[in-house]
């Protein structure tokens, strides 16, 4: 072949390559940016009770690229049938249903979810009281100023948009503070780390001997021997080494509307199913991928374990983990197929994502009685190999050597911390050597890093307690 003609071979090739492009972002961007907004949009219209046009202009403000689409993005907010119909450019509609107990969920067609009686509540908590009623108003200056600054806005973009900070030192509210709007009960949505709760999960089942983390996963659609994906661990799921091709969930981005993750969340009403059927981009346990799907697929497998319905899952979270620790402003949200989605539409008030933390600070133990099983506060907070941001088993951790480690202990935080991490400014930062759990929530970029501050909080607030407790006569 002469080069003319590899060259126009070539050419063609990339047209042909960018016009494919186009036609997938056209066929698929507005449908994934739509469900995401129509699902954040009504959960916290009538989960949380806030503004929608708040919740539009903040939350697109927020993820890179977004902002340049808003105008295009029309929404509708039915407060009589309680749901939201978003479309962009007047196509791409999508349709989110507030259906009570279980929150919102896109409806794609198909099998409608019934509405789910909420679980009783007469179960006592075994985690001590953390506060009063009334917001925790610090009695340190330094405490109160850590705060000022956590709520500062800068002059220009990116903005930190915190909502709601919740400093925990052993075992008591210190300081809280909440934006206008948001208070002690308003359930925040926890995006990723939503992820951290299905751990949690996942590891109650293991202390019930009901699934067995370094075994392999048992999804109907691998039992086959031959099949490669045979060997995916519940482990490897959990630490994102599955090896499933399914694109990646680090970015919240216009960009990442191609992500096939993002096309299972946002255009599926079975998203384990989705998941499940992906193949291998890579051996099990070979390279670290954190995407959604993982998180799906262990959903998946709690919902069976459990006795596979919603009502049955509700009823399993609210016994064993969310009324021990005193979580009463909980949503766990379901996809169409009546799966948990488990990697990020869990809502809670700020209290209550600090409540969870202190399950971690104290090995799994609550009042006397063992949530977790022994070890595996330990190993969540594990460091996985290769995982650059430093990640562990549903935890990001700075226990390692990683980028992201090396980056927060640089930046003031400590070494034996491990924290919840949810897009764009969700977290729950567990500090055993401080005693200390942080929960800070926001809407805030996820770049440039530390856009949100939060290392500034978590550096100015172990500065202040640590010295608080050593004048006490603490360690």
């Amino acid at each position: 072949m002469t080069r003319r003609r590899t060259f126009l071979a070539l050419a063609a090739t990339a047209v042909l390559g960018g016009l494919t492009l186009a036609a997938a972002w056209a066929h698929d961007a507005p449908k994934v940016a739509t469900g995401f907004v129509a699902q954040v949009l009504c959960s916290e219209t009538f989960v949380s009770g806030l503004a929608p046009e708040q919740i539009v202009r903040e939350t697109t403000e927020a993820m890179p690229g977004a902002g340049l689409i808003r105008w295009a993005l029309a929404y509708d907010v039915d407060r009589g049938r309680r749901d939201v119909t978003v479309t962009l450019f007047g196509f791409g509609r999508s349709h989110a249903v507030y259906r009570g107990a279980i929150g919102c969920t896109l409806e794609h067609g198909g099998t409608q979810l019934e509405q789910v009686t909420p679980p009783a509540d007469a179960q006592p908590a075994l985690l001590p009281e953390i506060a009063g009623p009334s917001i925790v108003v610090p009695e340190n200056p330094r405490l109160a100023a850590a705060l000022d600054h956590a709520f500062a806005e800068p002059g220009a973009p990116p903005f930190r948009r915190t909502k709601a900070v919740v400093i925990v030192k052993d075992g008591r509210i210190v300081a809280e503070r909440y934006a206008e709007g948001y208070g002690i009960d308003t359930p925040l949505r926890g995006f990723s780390v939503s992820k951290s709760v299905t751990s949690a999960l996942i590891g109650i089942l293991a202390r019930e001997d009901r699934l067995a983390p370094d075994r392999p996963a048992p999804v109907p659609a691998w039992q086959d021997l031959k099949d490669p994906r045979h060997a995916i661990t519940v482990d490897q799921l959990l630490r994102h080494t599955a090896g499933l091709a399914l694109g990646s969930s680090l970015q919240a981005s216009l960009a990442s509307a191609l992500e096939p993750v993002n096309r299972m969340k946002f255009m599926t009403s079975d998203m384990a199913a989705f998941a499940e059927a992906a193949q291998l981009e890579s051996a099990p346990g070979a390279r670290w991928s954190y995407h959604d799907g993982n998180y799906l697929i262990l959903s998946h497998l709690i919902r069976d374990a459990v006795g596979g319905t919603p009502a049955d899952v509700l009823r399993f979270a609210q016994r064993e983990l969310f009324a021990p620790l005193g979580m009463r402003h909980v949503t766990l949200q379901f996809d169409g197929a009546g799966t948990p989605e488990g990697s990020s539409e869990i809502l809670a008030s700020a209290r209550d994502w600090a409540r969870f933390g202190l399950l971690y600070l104290d090995d799994g133990v609550v009042g006397g009685r063992r949530i977790l099983p022994a070890g595996w506060v330990e190993a969540s907070a594990a460091p996985t190999a290769s995982a650059f941001v430093g990640y562990g088993a549903g935890f990001w951790t700075n226990r390692d050597d990683s980028f992201g480690a090396k980056y927060r202990i640089a930046h003031g935080w400590p070494r034996d911390a491990f924290f919840a991490k949810g897009t764009i400014g969700q977290y729950v930062i567990v500090i055993p050597s401080e005693r200390l759990v942080i929960a800070r929530f926001g809407r805030t970029p996820n770049w440039p890093l530390d856009a949100d501050g939060v290392s500034d909080l978590v550096r100015d607030v172990v500065a202040v307690t640590h010295v608080q407790a050593k004048l006490a006569g603490g360690k």
